[in-house]
């Protein structure tokens, strides 16, 4: 049965007060930092009928959320196009990577309150990284977008790692390159891939179910669910990490 994102993971705790005291906060981009796998599915499911993939009959958001979102480009290729030699599938996915870029400029918006919870991290000088399978360029323009280019530490690109999402590599270089621990980090991720990684690279994770189901999320190890950074367990649980770290410094 599916967890409720007003529930807990069962097998976690909601509760993140073992990470007192709080160093850093590491963050997905799409679909985490906004809600843009709508346009990536609409890039992709045009740039595939111009190719008369699947008969010509359009792709579906099923078939989106199962082959393509949260994945490293060089995977997609294999999983949709494993006929096509590497470069020029790579090729295809670029310009579907420009196609994004360009509807992303005038239709890309934060999910609802992320930029009152990146005050709360400013607020407590807590380090900042945003972790991505996207490319640089995606990646760039979308936290300049959302006005963010000075919230972040570092920008951690899965392609400039050894493996991209969902092995842990981004995030280890995340919190390398933050000189944080992982015993004093989170994550906010939004797929399962994404989730996997922060998991397995010692983190408890939060996920947004903003386009993949719960279940599947809940599967992949998130500690627990938010709708979006509104969410008054999200706040619950900030108020917690406050009060723990106010008893360790006591």
């Amino acid at each position: 049965m599916a967890v409720s994102s007003s529930n807990c993971h069962p097998t976690e705790r909601c509760s993140l007060s073992r990470l007192a005291p709080l160093e850093a906060v590491l963050f997905d981009i799409d679909g985490t930092l906004c809600d843009s796998d709508p346009l990536h599915y609409l890039a992709f499911r045009e740039m595939l009928l111009e190719i008369g993939y699947n008969g010509g009959i359009p792709i579906d958001e099923e078939f989106f959320v199962k082959n393509i979102a949260g994945k490293h480009n060089p995977d997609i290729c294999r999983a949709i196009l494993p006929d096509w030699a590497m470069e020029k599938a790579l090729k295809f996915i670029d310009d579907k990577e420009a196609m994004f870029r360009r509807l992303a400029t005038e239709q890309v918006k934060p999910i609802d309150g992320l930029h009152k919870l990146c005050k709360w991290i400013k607020d407590h000088g807590l380090k900042r990284a945003a972790v991505t399978n996207a490319p640089r360029e995606n990646a760039e323009l979308m936290i300049s977008i959302l006005g963010l280019s000075d919230f972040f530490d570092v920008v951690i690109i899965g392609s400039e790692c050894e493996r991209a999402k969902p092995f842990p590599e981004p995030y280890l270089k995340g919190l390398e390159a933050l000189k944080a621990s992982p015993n004093r980090s989170f994550v906010f991720e939004d797929s399962a891939s994404g989730i996997k990684a922060g998991v397995a690279a010692g983190m408890p994770v939060v996920g947004l179910p903003t386009r993949n189901p719960e279940h599947v999320l809940n599967e992949a190890g998130a500690a627990f669910l938010i709708k979006d950074y509104h969410d008054p367990k999200l706040w619950s649980v900030l108020e917690e990490l406050d009060s723990e770290a106010v008893g360790t410094t006591a």
